[in-house]
């Protein structure tokens, strides 16, 4: 499903923390968001998915403006995984893995048979399956990462809006956690810290900066030495891995004259 964003802003209170981004993602395609900070990717992925109404702009779904879908039509089209979340949930987790069925149900009755193989299904492709009758305040913080994902797959959307799904999670589970989102065959709206595994994992990055868009395209030609200085205050190397040939980011050191994020311009492949 292809996912249109249109000069979308979002706003914390009486402050506007994204101002008029808009950028096109292809259908089946993983997008990267990047930024330091508070520069605004999880109030943009929250106006993305429908948790928060934008102050302006649009989103749309294959063409289909966000603002003519109902809510639960909207939750057919888009799954999301944000980073807050109750850790005092008591009940069991193959329940809360369930929670990602209800926009498919009718409102009458328990789970299905086909229901319950949905969300088993997510949680053994997630490598949670031994924790289906764990209650979910009781798991760690990786293991809760990887039932939230499970909970995304099990609501079988189209799209995937993730918020950090990589907190909490060894490098393992990273590179396995990015590995299943990228096979998911699903549009992707991702947000990361981890600049080489978007570089690996996405086909597309857009960088964030005191809420605006100032680049977007491949990772490779957005992720220079000279962004990273300009963006995040950091010096870095880019290096081709001898096994892959794929770009590799070495970060040296703080820059020594930070430029002011609000002076940066925005920059196209």
């Amino acid at each position: 499903m292809r996912v249109q964003v249109e000069k979308l802003q979002a706003r914390r209170g009486a402050r506007t923390v994204v101002h008029g981004v808009s950028f096109d993602v292809a259908s089946g395609s993983v997008l990267g968001l990047l930024g330091p900070n508070g520069s605004g990717k999880s109030s943009l992925l929250r106006a993305i998915a429908g948790i928060d109404a934008p102050a302006a702009g649009d989103v749309r779904f294959d063409g289909v403006s966000a603002h003519d879908l109902t809510r639960r039509q909207v939750a057919q089209r888009v799954a999301v995984m944000m980073q807050e979340h109750s850790e005092e949930f008591e009940i069991p987790v193959l329940e809360l893995v369930l929670l990602g069925r209800i926009p498919h149900g009718s409102g009458f009755g328990r789970d299905s048979a086909a229901d319950v193989a949905i969300a088993l299904d997510a949680l053994e492709r997630v490598g949670a399956q031994h924790l289906a009758s764990r209650a979910f305040s009781a798991l760690s913080g990786g293991e809760r990462q990887r039932v939230l994902f499970a909970r995304a797959l099990t609501q079988d959307t189209p799209v995937l809006v993730l918020d950090e799904p990589t907190n909490h999670l060894d490098i393992a589970h990273q590179l396995e956690l990015l590995d299943l989102v990228r096979a998911s065959g699903r549009t992707v709206l991702v947000a990361l810290h981890d600049l080489n595994l978007a570089a690996t994992h996405c086909d597309a990055v857009g960088v964030l900066a005191a809420g605006e868009l100032v680049a977007f395209g491949s990772p490779d030609s957005i992720l220079t030495p000279d962004l990273i200085r300009t963006v995040f205050a950091v010096e870095s190397t880019a290096i081709t891995h001898p096994a892959t040939a794929q770009r590799h980011l070495l970060f040296d050191a703080l820059a020594r004259t930070p430029e002011h994020r609000a002076s940066t311009r925005t920059v196209h492949p």
